[in-house]
């Protein structure tokens, strides 16, 4: 039997959901950098935080960039829709991952005139503007923004534009949302919990473990409340539904809450999710030498991010709300790929196993050993 675009719309929605929710794991990295002026007190302590971030970096910024290429490929028009009108908002995402990525290259070479806290200063901005900017962008795909699409207009002549941004803040007036901001404050503090977990699993110093315990005690508190206060509100929400039959977007009041009712495996994989991130955060609070919450929380943060999307895409969900004419929000049916391109993309994603097997080799390559002062002091590649 051959498989319909239907399948591969929803294929496609639950990679685009797995490298999101992977992105939102993977941005302990940023966490980690948004501490090292709270926790590094002496340049060792620094150092080995520093090296034990840039041992990752890497793969946060990899997923990013993966993340918005296959929303190319398999949703390209979210992807001018997004990209192409708010703008502002992505190139500001951009720009505080690109001054990371210089920050660990030249950090620690000879010559840097620049000098350290410069660079760290740059960590510091990417640690928080980062993951705050990335949970509002996220955000609007529940809250809606401003756009119109009209796919008639490829045939005018000198301005074949599908979709067009309706003010002049293009992405910027995200910022604005309530809710938007919940999510991105929700990130932050996030980030900030699972950077001190990762700490206290790579790095063997006392004095950065016990740090860390209060950071994840002090961090997880905040990203709790801040949590439960934007899902809260996201189940109170209306959201928009696409008819079946007719096409028609519509509003559905706590459209939501009852994607989880009617998904019920999706509510499954949430409430696991968190139970496992609050396990985490409880044996990692009150265990004399608990190592293990960043692989809990890890975990349950991608079962918790899967959730979110899949509420946000599936169910005739639409996943990029228009706030401005409701007929041209996005939904995984009208801003597909062609079937064509969808099924030959579908066949490059059997890869992917491959790749994630590569990357959990070369990661426990990589923390084999964790990292010690003394290594700090011999080793000549530093970040």
């Amino acid at each position: 039997m051959e498989l319909n675009e239907l399948f591969y719309q929803n294929y496609w929605w639950f990679l685009i959901s797995l490298l999101g929710a992977l992105l939102v794991f993977l941005l302990f990295v940023q966490g980690g950098q948004s501490l090292l002026a709270v926790m590094g007190r002496t340049e060792t302590e620094k150092s080995m935080m520093v090296n034990s971030l840039g041992r990752k970096w890497e793969f946060t910024f990899t997923t990013l960039v993966v993340f918005g290429g296959a929303f190319f490929a398999s949703f390209p028009l979210f992807y001018s829709t997004s990209f192409g009108g708010a703008y502002w908002l992505w190139m500001a995402i951009l720009f505080s991952f690109i001054i990371q990525a210089v920050s660990y290259e030249y950090r620690s070479k000879s010559g840097n005139f620049l000098g350290k806290k410069t660079y760290d200063t740059f960590l510091l901005i990417n640690g928080i503007v980062g993951p705050v900017l990335l949970g509002i962008a996220v955000g609007s795909f529940f809250t809606g923004s401003d756009f119109i699409v009209d796919k008639g207009n490829l045939t005018t002549i000198g301005s074949p534009v599908i979709s067009s941004w309706t003010n002049d803040w293009h992405g910027l007036e995200a910022i604005l949302d309530v809710r938007n901001l919940l999510l991105g404050f929700t990130v932050l503090f996030l980030a900030r919990t699972q950077g001190a977990l990762y700490f206290m699993n790579n790095i063997k110093n006392d004095s950065i473990f016990e740090k860390s315990r209060k950071q994840v005690l002090f961090n997880g508190v905040l990203f709790v409340i801040l949590f439960l206060s934007f899902v809260t509100a996201t189940l109170l929400a209306d959201g928009y539904e696409v008819a079946t039959d007719s096409g028609i977007i519509a509003v559905r009041p706590y459209k939501y809450f009852f994607n989880f009712v009617e998904m019920p495996w999706v509510a499954i994989l949430f409430l696991a999710g968190v139970v496992l991130v609050l396990y985490a955060l409880i044996r990692s609070i009150f265990g004399q030498h608990f190592t293990k919450g960043i692989w809990f929380s890890g975990i349950g943060t991608i079962l918790v991010v899967l959730s979110l999307f899949f509420i946000a895409g599936y169910n005739h969900t639409a996943y990029y709300p228009s706030s401005v004419d409701m007929q041209s929000s996005l939904t995984i049916y009208n801003s597909s790929s062609s079937l064509f391109t969808l099924k030959t993309m579908s066949i490059v994603s059997l890869l992917i196993p491959f790749v994630l097997a590569y990357i959990v080799y070369v990661w426990r390559a990589m923390d084999a050993k964790p990292i010690t002062a003394q290594e700090m002091e011999s080793n000549e590649h530093k970040y």
